[in-house]
Formats: C-alpha cells, sequence, structure tokens
C-alpha cells in the first residue's frame, strides 16, 4: 500500500493540522486536502457537507470571513482508525475582538488512510458571547438559569 497521502498516525495529523494556520493568520488547506477522502463527511455546530468540493468550500469561506485565524492542538490520542484532537482556535474577525473557540475533533481514517469524516464539537455561541464586554455576563446568566 502507497503511504502517500496517507495518515499515518495521531502525530502526522497534529503535524499537518498545525501547518494549515501560517504566520500570516490566513489558514491554507493546500497541503492537508489530499489526505481527505473524496466522499469525506464534515459535521459541525454550524453545517454539514459531504464530497470533497463542498468541504474545500467550506474552508475557503472560512478563510474569507475571518483576518486572523490561528489553531493550537492541545492534545491527540488515537484508538484503531479515529484519531481525537483537542484544540484551541483563535479567530479575528472584521469588526469584533479575537475569540478563542474550544474544541476537539474526531477524525475517523478508511484502510487507506484518508480521512473520511471528519466531526467538530464546540460551543460557538458561548465561546464567541464570552468575548463581548456586558453581554457575556448576561449569557452566562440565561445559560445557567435555563440548562445549569
Amino acid at each position: 500500500m502507497s503511504i502517500e497521502h496517507c495518515i499515518q498516525s495521531k502525530e502526522h495529523l497534529r503535524e499537518l493540522w498545525t501547518n494549515i494556520y501560517n504566520t500570516d493568520g490566513k489558514p491554507d488547506w493546500s497541503h492537508i486536502l489530499p489526505y481527505y477522502d473524496k466522499d469525506i463527511y464534515f459535521w459541525d455546530t454550524v453545517q454539514k457537507v459531504h464530497g470533497i468540493e463542498e468541504f474545500k468550500g467550506l474552508t475557503e469561506r472560512l478563510v474569507e470571513r475571518s483576518n486572523d485565524l490561528k489553531m493550537h492542538i492541545k492534545n491527540t490520542a488515537q484508538n484503531g482508525n479515529v484519531i481525537f484532537l483537542e484544540w484551541e482556535m483563535t479567530l479575528s474577525f472584521k469588526k469584533y475582538p479575537n475569540s478563542s473557540i474550544y474544541g476537539s475533533s474526531r477524525v475517523t481514517l478508511n484502510e487507506k488512510g484518508k480521512i473520511t469524516e471528519q466531526r467538530d464539537y464546540y460551543d460557538l455561541w458561548g465561546d464567541i458571547f464570552d468575548n463581548i464586554p456586558r453581554f457575556n455576563k448576561t449569557y452566562r446568566k440565561f445559560m445557567h438559569k435555563k440548562f445549569g
């Protein structure tokens, strides 16, 4: 079996993800996209996409919306063909202060070492609202009252 564009380990995936985010703050997925299967199924809090073309579109929209984007991989774990990554993503939108979003990703590999599924878990609104003065306390009070 050829190992070209094949995820070898959790460390290999961590290195690929870390290299998405360059020093200029604009992410570049071109080096990692060949590691995704053509039928990739991706979903997160906001969207679900199926297929490499839809996934490429998702990455392009993220680049367009943010002025600066950084990812810090905190931990990784692997169980067979499933790799988990715990991360902190810092985004800077055009009119708003930097926001940190904390989450994790579950990545499933097929027998060829290609990424066939990626599920991202995070609290988008909570993490963003925490960075808005005055509103952050109101939001957390509401969440605690309704769900805590």
